[in-house]
């Protein structure tokens, strides 16, 4: 049985959704609060560059706002959200190939960004272990995990953003736990 809140909550959401559709400059605001710091991890996960993930950042925001009017189904918002966030993902990687092609650059590595918070060091050290093992996965791995654990999306959702079957992302995440999971073997057997 939900929660009330997460029906609460799915209801507020769908009230900005829709008064964002109308040109609501505050509804629009929220769901940015909403949505920002979830969607720049999320792109961080494969563009490793802190800036270049502020400008896809930028340009699904740009996008969203252009397009939230044309959104049928406003109770499909995050899928479609984070579908438009993959796809500017996408589009920055294979321009960052291209350049790499053309001028003989190498792509950073990406960084891990964790705050210290209350609960200390071996928390963080769980966090930064988790991210580095999150950053051996394939970018398609990544994404599966990161929408399935942090954002709790539903499986068909997840494909939906990812543009495969279900099968595939059952695959994908039974594959990408099976490799976390020896990872943290792994670490705990040093």
């Amino acid at each position: 049985m939900d929660d009330p809140r997460d029906e609460l909550e799915r209801t507020r959401e769908l009230l900005h959704v829709v008064m964002a559709q109308r040109g609501e400059a505050d509804a629009f605001r929220w769901l940015v609060d909403r949505y920002e710091q979830r969607l720049l991890y999320f792109i961080r996960r494969s563009v490793a560059d802190a800036d270049r993930a502020l400008d896809v950042l930028q340009e699904v925001w740009i996008t969203v706002f252009r397009r939230i009017a044309t959104l049928r189904t406003p109770e499909a918002f995050r899928v479609w959200l984070y579908r438009i966030a993959r796809d500017k993902t996408i589009d920055q990687l294979r321009g960052d190939r291209r350049h790499k092609e053309t001028h003989g650059e190498s792509i950073d590595e990406a960084t891990v960004d964790t705050a210290e918070n209350s609960e200390g060091i071996e928390r963080i050290e769980n966090v930064k272990l988790i991210h580095r093992l999150l950053n051996r996965l394939t970018p398609a791995h990544r994404e599966i995990v990161t929408l399935r654990f942090l954002e709790q999306m539903a499986l068909d959702d997840i494909a939906a953003v990812v543009g495969c079957s279900i099968g595939t992302v059952k695959s994908r995440l039974h594959y990408a736990m099976r490799r976390l999971q020896e990872g943290i073997e792994e670490q705990n057997h040093v």
